[in-house]
């Protein structure tokens, strides 16, 4: 198992204890990513944090094409 396998399994599970304890799935996502941003911040500059946040935001859009891809 990959660490990102293992990083979306405590997801999914914690997720699902979010829902059997009646907390709405947007709110709760957004509550997780704010604790691992503050967790992170222990480990990682705010700049690597902020370029890596940036990142992910920028290529939310799975069927956007990018020049730097090869079809």
């Amino acid at each position: 198992m990959s660490v990102y396998e293992w990083a979306r399994q405590e997801l999914r599970q914690s997720l699902d204890n979010a829902q059997e304890v009646g907390f709405d799935p947007g709110l709760s996502l957004r509550a997780l990513l704010s604790a691992v941003v503050q967790q992170s911040k222990a480990v990682r500059s705010a700049e690597d944090l902020a370029d890596e946040l940036r990142f992910l935001a920028e290529n939310l859009d799975e069927d956007q094409d990018y020049g730097f891809m090869r079809p």
